[in-house]
């Protein structure tokens, strides 16, 4: 049993050419940056730079998106060199498959299903709130779920996943589109609302930059909300002081999880060597000066203190403790807008990887069948879009937010780690993008990315080590037995030649 078999590069490319499982070429420089910018910038760009500051920083939480930025930069680095030497979809699945075998691949592809399904749940569960706030704000008052039989329906999300599934089922060029005319729109009510906000910062609300250390406050389940290390080391849960730039900095890596999902797409970009570099870091780019900025906005209207008060800070809170309440209306429509992309953007990456899995028989092989006619995985993108539509519809989805990060984060180590083996293993690879500095980036971002996810709350982890364990049971009992390199293997030499390599 060879759990640690590597599928080749050149086989990869082979499965993508593949008749009926190919994807069309049609994204440029442009719909990659706005992709970036689109699933990293949504409701909360409104939302967690206030709670980081009020529960964890303070103004500092500046510092705290840097560093998340720069976390999140030298990952993404590491995932343009390798979509640049394997350009097919799949992203850090396709690339650990490659280097480090297929057992773990297939933990690191079933992270990234748990990231993105989370994610595509939790937000289009937020959008309906926020859908429902928008129409209060503006005096239409539709409530955001009704009851069905005893059962809590929210009809906010079910309305916006069967649209973009649709959008995205009729093509990507399509989607990317209407992506491009949402970021746009989005983008402007954010520089809006940043403009107007610094009319209301006062110096005196910067300081102190960095607030002394203090005890968290005390909770009936500390254990399971203490951040992982200190659960591990004893170490008495603090707010603010360099602690709290680090736990803050874990918070608000939510803000950078959509780039992994832009590297999902590397099959269907035109000269992927070029465009996917720069795509990705442009859009990096936009995305931290965008949060850095609404930052500054939030901790310069009004004290850390006043925002650790509320029950739920954010930059309407601010506004609202200003006496600018209009600002509330132009807000919940920035964030309506702002999930909106999101959405479709998650939704897509969610079905090329479930895509890619059953390329290789780890998930039901129908599964990346693709449309002549549209050149997307119709099947697979509708059945994303229903379980998505279920758990944000009828679930309390939101309560598993934080796993998102941990299986981001995961895949980000995996990823980094993969730089040194492919280089190690195929030193005859040339790709078009390399991360600087040799070896020491790609060993920086692994354990940058890990002692991220030892800040993230105790029980994050607890349904992380379940998450996996089911991982693992699914794989034994049918991902292993029906994995098409394993066959091939077994078949010998004549079968494991790729179907797109043969005469």
């Amino acid at each position: 049993m060879n759990l640690f078999r590597t599928k080749s590069i050149e086989h990869s490319l082979a499965d993508a050419a593949e008749p009926g499982r190919t994807l069309k070429r049609s994204l440029n420089t442009w719909d990659l940056m706005i992709m970036g910018v689109a699933v990293a910038v949504g409701a909360g760009i409104f939302s967690v730079g206030a709670k980081a500051a009020a529960s964890y920083a303070g103004p500092a939480v500046t510092i705290s998106f840097v560093l998340a930025a720069v976390t999140c930069a030298l990952a993404v680095m590491c995932y343009a060199e390798f979509a640049t030497a394997i350009p097919v979809t799949g992203s850090a699945y396709v690339f650990t498959y490659a280097t480090m075998g297929e057992l773990l691949a297939w933990i690191i592809g079933w992270n990234l299903i748990l990231e993105l399904l989370m994610a595509a749940s939790v937000i289009a569960k937020y959008w309906g709130v926020y859908l429902s706030n928008f129409l209060e704000a503006v005096h239409i008052n539709i409530p955001s779920n009704f009851s069905v039989l005893g059962a809590t329906v929210y009809w906010g999300p079910l309305v916006v996943v069967a649209a973009f599934t649709v959008v995205l089922v009729l093509g990507t060029k399509l989607s990317a589109r209407i992506n491009n005319v949402f970021t746009m729109i989005k983008i402007a009510i954010v520089l809006f609302v940043i403009v107007v906000g610094f009319f209301f910062v006062k110096a005196a609300n910067f300081a102190p930059f960095v607030p002394n250390s203090v005890p968290a406050p005390a909770s009936g389940s500390s254990w399971t909300t203490q951040p992982f290390l200190s659960f591990l080391t004893g170490a008495t849960p603090a707010m603010y002081g360099f602690t709290g730039i680090i736990s803050g900095a874990a918070l608000v890596f939510f803000a950078f999880i959509g780039f992994d999902v832009v590297a999902t797409s590397a099959e269907e970009v035109k000269n992927p060597a070029k465009t996917l570099p720069r795509g990705i870091f442009a859009g990096l780019g936009v995305v931290t000066v965008l949060y850095i900025l609404v930052t500054l906005v939030v901790t310069g209207m009004v004290s850390y203190k006043d925002l650790a008060a509320q029950a739920e800070p954010s930059l309407a809170t601010a506004f609202h403790l200003v006496g600018a309440d209009w600002a509330v209306v132009i807000i919940s429509l920035g964030s309506l807008i702002g999930l909106t992309t999101v959405i479709m953007v998650l939704l897509m990456g969610l079905a090329r990887v479930s895509m890619a899995m059953s390329r290789d028989g780890m998930l039901p092989r129908a599964l990346s069948r693709t449309s002549d006619k549209h050149g997307t995985p119709g099947r697979t993108q509708i059945l994303c879009g229903a379980v998505v539509a279920v758990l944000a519809g009828f679930t309390p989805v939101e309560v598993l937010s934080e796993m998102i990060n941990i299986g981001t984060l995961s895949a980000f180590v995996m990823v980094s780690v993969g730089i040194l083996v492919l280089r190690h293993k195929r030193p005859d690879l040339k790709p078009s993008f390399r991360v600087p500095l040799g070896p020491v980036l790609p060993v920086v971002s692994a354990l940058l990315c890990i002692y991220l996810m030892f800040n993230l709350a105790t029980m994050t982890w607890v349904f992380f080590a379940v998450w996996v364990a089911a991982g693992l049971v699914f794989y034994f009992s049918y991902g292993h037995w029906n994995s098409r390199l394993r066959r091939e293997e077994a078949a010998g030499p004549a079968a494991a030649v790729p179907a797109g390599l043969r005469g």
